[in-house]
């Protein structure tokens, strides 16, 4: 049965926020009434924007400090602090310290940004060349343990390096850290993945699910995953994409682009369901970043 938004339900939420209720706790409360999260979520930031967001004298709703505020109500209150990169004015670049770094797309939800030109074609092929001895099949988290395990969804290949592990990491984490205001220390070792011809990884949440028996052992190092940095290293002849499924993208491997993507909440309402589509024919090399709530042991 779909859900309908109806005016006594905003009116029940502009009184809740009058009253004092954070919207976290008027989130929880629709929930527990039966809402569906997502369509809660999209009623509460509609309602607290308009809230919010001031009046001409003329009935037409003006742009103000106050309209910033209501669009980042709801996130800031029922979130973590994210990783985010600072795109105030909307920029076509932005500083990463030791290179300009292209912004190419950007969506709201999920919250995503595509760069282009992270890396350079050097510092593309230096990694691969780190890599490429150490390889092995890739293994995924295992939730219910805590550990990890071969799954059929994953095929690729892969590695990590410690965190300054070598100079060329090193360079990058900076970079990294700069570009999406988020320290080094809260974040894994740099992962390179490979994979050749027929190679997938199925749509999938990077969050660790708070359901599963393992995942508090998992988050004792560094807390929940709170965004995820995908670099890529080389361009596949076909396929190979990040896809996502929820909203319709897929992102199509460029070298030295990447694709970033942050998740307040260990819920799909983020909207970060995603994949590696099947590498078609030639090659993909990618180094993913995950990102943590706190310093990552």
């Amino acid at each position: 049965m779909v859900q309908q938004v109806t005016p006594e339900l905003r009116r029940w939420i502009v009184a809740q926020s009058r009253a004092g209720f954070t919207p976290a706790s008027v989130l929880q409360a629709m929930t527990d009434a039966g809402w569906d999260e997502t369509v809660a979520l999209e009623a509460l930031e509609a309602t607290l924007q308009v809230q919010l967001t001031p009046q001409a004298p003329g009935g037409e709703r003006v742009h103000s400090p106050r309209s910033d505020l209501a669009e980042g109500a709801v996130a800031t209150a029922t979130s973590p602090r994210l990783p985010h990169p600072d795109l105030r004015g909307s920029p076509h670049r932005v500083d990463a310290g030791d290179r300009i770094v292209d912004v190419l797309v950007t969506l709201r939800r999920p919250q995503l940004v595509v760069f282009g030109n992270l890396l350079s074609a050097a510092e593309c092929e230096g990694l691969i060349d780190a890599a490429r001895p150490r390889m092995s099949r890739s293994l995924t988290v295992e939730t219910q343990t805590g550990g990890e395990a071969l799954n059929a969804d994953r095929t690729s290949h892969g590695m990590f390096f410690r965190r300054g592990e070598i100079e060329l990491v090193s360079r990058l984490e900076a970079r990294i850290a700069r570009l999406l205001n988020w320290p080094v220390s809260h974040g894994e070792g740099l992962q390179v993945l490979h994979y050749r011809p027929g190679a997938e990884y199925k749509p999938h949440y990077d969050y660790f699910d708070p359901r599963e028996p393992g995942t508090a052992n998992i988050t004792r190092r560094g807390g929940q995953r709170v965004g995820t940095l995908v670099m890529y290293l080389n361009e596949p002849e076909r396929g190979g994409g990040t896809t996502f499924p929820d909203v319709g993208l897929e992102v199509l491997p460029q070298r030295g682009h990447a694709v970033f993507f942050a998740y307040g909440q260990p819920l799909p309402s983020t909207q970060t369901l995603h994949g590696g589509a099947p590498v078609l024919a030639g090659d993909k090399w990618v180094a993913t970043k995950w990102l943590r709530e706190r310093e990552f042991t």
